[in-house]
């Protein structure tokens, strides 16, 4: 098996699926395991810490750049999501990744988005949540995620534990439809006060700043309660919504007890639940979640490259 010294040391640019589907085809010929990180770029230190990851277990590393259109609901932010194709360079190349596939929104739909007849979604896991504030969000995440393992092909796709509800329903959409992928998620990188990292932590105000991390610590005292006997789960949704409402600047979109593995809401709350909340800041729309214990998350990346 062919070490990293292989790898060629400059990152490569693709913009076109074919020749990714080439390159890829072409290293797998030579024995070499792929590993994938999608984005929509703007790159930060969760996003670096994802290709860290898979390029210690796998021996070409691919990254994709692609702003999804399909995963924007009308008004929201599409036009103004942040974008710095140089710096996304720079952070991929510095943390190991061999590939950046960077494609325009013609090459990964070239009717047109608007022109779009086929779809892919997880209807059950997909309705609550981000769901329901985000009615055709994971239809759009799904449709794109498939397109761009066709192209990728046999790989291990690693996604961050921040986007929960997402990679529980992209791990469901592998198996059901046979993808030759191995979903891996990996832990939430978080700053010191608790705030999980974001692309669009970048629109908080230093007001808001400075009173975003009060969601992560919502949370976290609903994983207490739950520790410490509290087994109602209704208890323990108000506990964390009072948490958020008693904050200013902030603006509780929902709080959730769900089940890890289902995504359901819960009655009952137990040590394998999943503790899930939103909030808008300004411009920001913040996501979040937890588990109860450490035991409840999957973030085993895979065996390291030899």
């Amino acid at each position: 098996m062919a070490g990293r010294d292989s790898v060629p040391p400059v990152i490569a640019t693709v913009v076109r699926g074919v020749e990714l589907r080439d390159r890829l085809d072409s290293e797998r010929s030579r024995g070499h395991r792929i590993g994938f990180v999608p984005t929509m770029g703007s790159l930060h230190r969760g996003h670096a810490e994802l290709i860290r990851t898979a390029a210690a277990h796998t021996d070409v590393v691919v990254v994709s750049v692609f702003v999804n259109p399909l995963q924007f609901g009308a008004g929201e932010d599409l036009d103004a999501y942040p974008r710095d194709p140089a710096g996304d360079r720079d952070v991929a190349e510095a943390a190991g990744a061999a590939v950046m596939f960077a494609p325009t929104e013609v090459e990964m739909y070239p009717h047109g988005r608007e022109a779009v007849l086929t779809t892919v979604a997880v209807p059950r896991l997909a309705a609550v949540m981000e769901g329901a504030s985000r009615p055709t969000h994971f239809a759009g995440v799904c449709t794109v995620v498939a397109k761009l393992w066709n192209l990728v092909g046999p790989c291990r796709a690693y996604f961050g534990e921040k986007d929960f509800q997402q990679l529980a329903i992209l791990r469901r959409m592998a198996a059901d439809l046979s993808f030759p992928v191995d979903v891996v998620g990996c832990p939430t990188v978080r700053e010191p006060d608790g705030l999980a990292l974001s692309s669009r932590n970048a629109y908080l105000s230093a007001e808001e700043r400075a009173v975003a991390p009060v969601l992560h610590r919502a949370l976290s005292l609903g994983a207490e309660a739950i520790l410490a006997g509290t087994s109602d789960a209704g208890t323990v949704r108000r506990l964390m919504a009072e948490t958020i409402d008693a904050a200013p600047l902030g603006r509780l979109d929902y709080v959730e007890v769900a089940h890890g593995d289902t995504l359901q809401p819960l009655t009952v709350a137990t040590e394998d639940a999943r503790l899930f909340g939103a909030v808008r800041f300004g411009r920001a729309r913040l996501i979040d979640n937890v588990g109860v214990t450490p035991s409840s998350t999957d973030t085993d990346p895979g065996p390291r490259r030899p």
